[in-house]
């Protein structure tokens, strides 16, 4: 079967459930035990084998050309639950240098407290992968599309480098999809995904999945199974429902992005667009050649900063500002404030999340409305202010950012 039709078919029971083209939601936390069957046969909630889960495993696994999958409680779940399976004390790992603030949280501060260490890395320098490596090297982690400067890191590159080293290859796909992108086709072990973003698409729910080879995926499910970290049957139900639209809905947003970054390019207002479907991003002759679609995320630096920043997402009225992405509304954000508040000041900078930074996260209104009122918000965001705000924000707390 081909994607689409994958979407709407995949892992399926072949019997349908009292006849119901919709998988019921299967609302029981435990179910009888069936004669001669060994432990590993039972079915409760936590052990994340409910019909639900099953179905939702097959489909995800089909949709990524994977052996297995597991779906877990959110985006960080999966990423934690994965790494703490792959890794013990005394381990090292190499990551990407541009994470996920909840991802770079996570690696800096909660692995160090069990004797796990990262180094950061260029994800477009063989020679640093290379310095780095360590005898007690373990892993490799990278992200598709780095949140939010939208980087495309050397993809194929670090898989055939963890696999010609025994590491083991980790990449958080959530800003491609596996419309854009399927990591395992380019020799990736595992794909994560924060299920609440584009798997998911309509806002509603928050979940996560680990998608790759059978082995790999069994052993984070058995850490899974202790860490508790399950998801709930009526989350299951609409993340299965929402994956049947991910095609249409990622393709469109593709369109809509590429349009927003053509038109944002050009804007007096706007110093610099990170979308690599621009041939002024750096690594646009490698989207062309390993996405299928650009994606629906794309950022733009103001010419104001921060202050222009506030004005601006005071003055958007279509567009939402909210920190999250991959659902039908559009959504700004600043990630200073959102995603990356936990990362020190010079260290963002570093990274090219600069405090006039804006991430976009495309939804699936019409692009004319859209440059409609990102059009006004911009001219709103070059008027200064008639009196001077003080910023009476709380300090950051870095568990708290979200994508």
């Amino acid at each position: 079967m081909r994607f689409d039709t994958q979407l709407i078919h995949a892992g399926e029971p072949e019997t349908r459930v009292r006849g119901a083209v919709v998988l019921p939601i299967f609302q029981s936390s435990t179910y009888a035990s069936e004669s001669g069957a060994g432990y590993h046969d039972l079915r409760y909630l936590r052990l994340s084998n409910s019909p639900n889960h099953e179905v939702l495993h097959a489909k995800l696994a089909a949709l990524e050309g994977g052996e297995a999958a597991v779906v877990t409680a959110s985006g960080m779940a999966a990423i934690s639950t994965a790494l703490l399976a792959l890794l013990r004390s005394g381990d090292h790992m190499l990551a990407q240098r541009c994470l996920y603030g909840g991802t770079h949280a996570l690696v800096t501060q909660d692995l160090p407290a069990l004797g796990i260490e990262t180094t950061f890395v260029d994800a477009d320098d063989p020679a640093a992968w290379a310095a780095a490596l360590r005898p007690n090297t373990r892993a490799f982690y990278c992200e598709s599309l780095t949140n939010p400067t939208l980087e495309l890191g050397d993809l194929p590159g670090i898989a055939a480098f963890a696999r010609n080293h025994g590491l083991v290859s980790v990449i958080d796909s959530t800003f491609a999809s596996p419309v854009n992108l399927r990591p395992i086709e380019h020799g990736f072990d595992l794909v994560v995904h924060s299920a609440t973003k584009y798997l998911n698409g309509h806002s509603d729910i928050v979940a996560g999945a680990v998608i790759g080879r059978a082995e790999l995926v069994a052993r984070v499910r058995h850490k899974l199974d202790h860490l508790g970290g399950s998801l709930d049957p009526h989350a299951c139900f609409l993340l299965h429902r929402g994956l049947k639209t991910l095609g249409v809905r990622v393709r469109h947003q593709n369109q809509t992005a590429l349009t927003l970054a053509r038109w944002l390019v050009e804007h007096p207002a706007v110093a610099h667009v990170n979308y690599p479907g621009l041939p002024t991003h750096p690594h646009h002759g490698r989207a062309q050649g390993l996405l299928a679609g650009f994606g629906g995320m794309l950022s733009f630096e103001l010419r104001g900063g921060a202050d222009a920043v506030g004005r601006f997402l005071d003055a958007v009225a279509l567009a939402i500002d909210a920190p999250s992405l991959g659902g039908p509304e559009t959504l700004v954000s600043s990630p200073a404030r959102t995603s990356h508040v936990g990362l020190e000041p010079g260290m963002r900078r570093a990274l090219g999340i600069g405090d006039g930074l804006i991430r976009l996260s495309v939804g699936l209104e019409d692009a004319a409305d859209l440059i409609a009122d990102l059009g006004r918000a911009l001219v709103g965001s070059t008027r200064a202010p008639a009196v001077d705000a003080t910023d009476d924000d709380a300090p950051a707390d870095p568990s708290r950012t979200t994508r």
